[in-house]
């Protein structure tokens, strides 16, 4: 919700579902902007931002949000109740910053519901067992929806975005993607690990793991939506279910994730002997910087190369520890690193069941001039590591090659 237009176009969405005959708990986030500015504020007293106080202050984003919501709400007719992570009682471990919420106490918000008040609940935000403030970190507010949706065994969890739906690749890269009208937890799960920025990961792992139904749809759409019938089911957004559904066996691969933030570090001349990757990545890991691709060369006369990949705003902090805590204590030569790097990935349910997909992937690649540096797989999706200046080229011919391009014309969310 971006300014107070925005607000008054939710209520309005808002009032369409009520009078439909829907009980309706929505979860919102702050302002646009809002959260930078505040985060911007601390800063300019210090930049080490003690964890507690920025979840206090941060967490008065939402609280603003959910009062303007709600008073927006009243002005056409409705009665509204607005609720912080605390009123509600999201109850999270105290870890700041990136609390994992633990329960939901759902007494407040049902009665609330039973009197016929629509209820505002403030995204991102829970309390601990101390009574402190805390906050979800990114994908907060998404996950927070989720969280109430399970809690309460709603019918569907909506999550409203600048986007329609999943689409097969990023539109804006590749013109001819198409919005998929059903994808399977697993493999949504898969695109967000990979770079599709649509949902985050914690809201969508939350959402298989209690079986919520999760539809993504725009919130910049106006439709005559408020009736959870057919017609809405079947033709509006994304819905991301445990199901596979009829015609999933049909599909090689559902999507084309990328990822730019990535870097890679390779380090030569490391001793071939047990233990030696563990050597190489405890240290990293303890500085929780996450891995993510990993290959180590054939040994040549008891020598090898270990390489693997890490996001590229770590790549420092990652060398750093290589350099003054690694290299010499496992006797390794020099450490390489690169950021011009980038992942693509393709992911389907139907990678599991059908032979040829990876070297048709390799094919399609070779044949356009990409060489492939590293490759990964998993039961649903083949990655692999390029150079960055061959990733438009690589996600279009990907997408062509596996039947993904739409026949009428091109999406609106590239035409935008």
């Amino acid at each position: 919700m971006g300014n107070i237009t925005r607000i008054k176009a939710v209520a309005e969405r808002i009032k369409r579902w009520h009078d439909n005959g829907n009980e309706l708990v929505v979860a919102v986030s702050a302002m646009s902007g809002e959260t930078n500015r505040l985060i911007g504020l601390a800063r300019e007293i210090n930049e080490q931002i003690d964890g507690r106080e920025y979840d206090q202050m941060v967490s008065t984003g939402e609280q603003v949000s959910i009062a303007l919501l709600a008073m927006a709400l009243k002005t056409l007719g409705l009665d509204a109740v607005s609720l912080t992570g605390r009123q509600v009682a999201i109850k999270t471990d105290s870890t700041h910053t990136k609390a994992r919420i633990q329960s939901i106490d759902t007494d407040t918000i049902k009665t609330a519901l039973q009197a016929g008040k629509v209820v505002i609940v403030a995204g991102f935000q829970g309390v601990d067992d101390n009574g402190n403030i805390t906050t979800l970190g990114r994908g907060g507010s998404d996950t927070t929806g989720v969280a109430l949706a399970a809690a309460l065994q709603a019918d569907e969890c909506q999550i409203y975005t600048d986007v329609d739906g999943v689409y097969t690749t990023d539109p804006r890269l590749t013109p001819k993607a198409k919005k998929l009208d059903k994808i399977t937890f697993d493999e949504m799960i898969e695109m967000a690990s990979l770079g599709s920025k649509v949902l985050q990961i914690r809201s969508v792992e939350f959402a298989s793991k209690y079986q919520v139904p999760l539809r993504v749809l725009s919130s910049f759409d106006n439709l005559n939506d408020g009736k959870f019938d057919d017609t809405f089911k079947n033709s509006v957004g994304t819905l991301i279910t445990i199901d596979e559904g009829d015609t999933m066996e049909q599909a090689l691969i559902s999507g084309i994730a990328f990822n730019r933030d990535e870097a890679k570090i390779v380090i030569r001349g490391v001793p071939d002997r047990p233990g030696i990757a563990s050597a190489i990545l405890t240290p990293i890991g303890n500085a929780n910087i996450e891995i993510d691709m990993i290959v180590q060369n054939i040994s040549i006369e008891g020598m090898t190369d270990f390489t693997f990949t890490v996001n590229r705003s770590e790549l420092k902090k990652a060398l750093q520890i290589l350099e003054n805590d690694v290299k010499n204590d496992i006797g390794a030569g020099e450490i390489i690193a690169t950021d011009d790097v980038v992942k693509v990935s393709i992911v389907g349910m139907g990678i599991r069941s059908h032979a040829g997909v990876a070297s048709k992937m390799f094919q399609t690649l070779a044949e356009n001039n990409i060489n492939i540096q590293l490759i990964s797989t998993s039961e649903i999706k083949v990655s692999v590591l390029m150079q960055e200046q061959y990733l438009d080229k690589a996600v279009k011919a990907l997408h062509t090659a596996f039947g993904l391009d739409r026949t009428d014309g091109e999406s609106k969310v590239a035409t935008a």
